[in-house]
């Protein structure tokens, strides 16, 4: 087995994902902890992690690189965020050191964009990944993409000549779970029903008056005679559909724009189909392993190469 030479964290609201990287960056193990942030308490997470992360690895000596919450104010430190247009030398930059005992530890900063309405829009962590999916081929540093990293706040991505120049934030995943949970639309069954999943995609149209459209989730059921299991599919259709409709628009991307999408390759799945409805082309790569990238990358900009 490689060496291991950097201890690499993604570090979110809901748990931690992390592994050790030998000096190519290739992976050596990976563990996931049950450390969401959203879960801690001020000052924990510095505690937490040299008391089990670096130890579940026998990591106590490696530097280490992490993204995600952890560097917000529900983490160890808050991280600045950068603004657009920025590229991974940018990030490199602008890392954070914190006090640890392993010595060498860095915080990735979030991004900050022009948002709608006059507002900001932000990201923590999805930027690791964008810049690592960025750098695992030169091809893609050239030129505009746009790329949708789905989630529970899914981010629609412009990147010009490999600098992220803009991006909007759709809160798809959130607004599933709540009107699944605390609506009308509420139902503990599954959302695998791909026909009525398809049948959201329809309603969707071209995004607008979601609020109407979200109605026929309900009436289809009491007034249509549709099965109340299907609701969550059909509801999940709805909502990505809508976005995957609308959101581009808000970028200035034309319409049949090709889209990356980057992420989870499950929920990739469901946003695939929704952009071949629209006969958007697209092509799917995996999340973690471009948050890995980013990671290692950063770590090589970032001084301790």
């Amino acid at each position: 087995m490689a060496e291991a030479a950097l201890l690499a964290c993604d570090w979110g609201t809901t748990n931690l994902r992390a592994w050790t990287l030998d000096a190519e960056g290739r992976i050596v193990e990976h563990r996931e902890f049950d450390l969401g942030v959203s879960r801690l308490a001020p000052g924990e997470a510095a505690r937490r992690f040299e008391a089990e992360v670096r130890p579940a690895f026998g990591a106590e000596g490696l530097p280490a690189i992490l993204c995600g919450m952890v560097g917000s104010n529900l983490g160890w430190t808050v991280a600045p965020y950068a603004d657009c247009p920025a590229g991974l030398n940018d990030l490199a930059r602008r890392l954070v050191a914190v006090e640890a005992h392993g010595g060498w530890v860095r915080i990735v900063p979030g991004m900050r964009s022009e948002g709608l309405a006059g507002s900001p829009d932000v990201m923590r962590g999805e930027e690791t990944q964008l810049m690592g999916w960025l750098a695992q081929h030169p091809d893609r540093r050239r030129g505009r993409q746009v790329v949708c990293h789905p989630g529970t706040h899914a981010k629609w991505m412009l990147v010009e000549d490999g600098r992220l120049v803009r991006f909007v934030t759709a809160m798809t995943g959130e607004l599933f779970a709540v009107l699944g949970k605390h609506s009308v639309l509420k139902s503990d069954a599954p959302a695998d029903d791909m026909d009525a999943f398809g049948q959201g995609l329809a309603a969707a149209g071209d995004g607008d008056a979601l609020a109407a459209r979200l109605f026929t989730a309900r009436a289809r059921v009491v007034g249509g005679g549709r099965s109340a299991e299907s609701t969550p599919s059909y509801l999940s259709g709805l909502l990505i559909g809508a976005e995957v409709a609308a959101v581009p628009r808000l970028l200035g991307v034309p319409p049949q724009a090709r889209v990356t999408l980057l992420g989870d390759a499950r929920l990739c799945e469901l946003y695939e189909r929704a952009l071949a409805a629209r006969g958007v082309t697209h092509e799917t790569f995996d999340g973690e392993a471009a948050a890995v990238a980013g990671l290692f990358a950063l770590y090589k900009l970032g001084g301790a190469s």
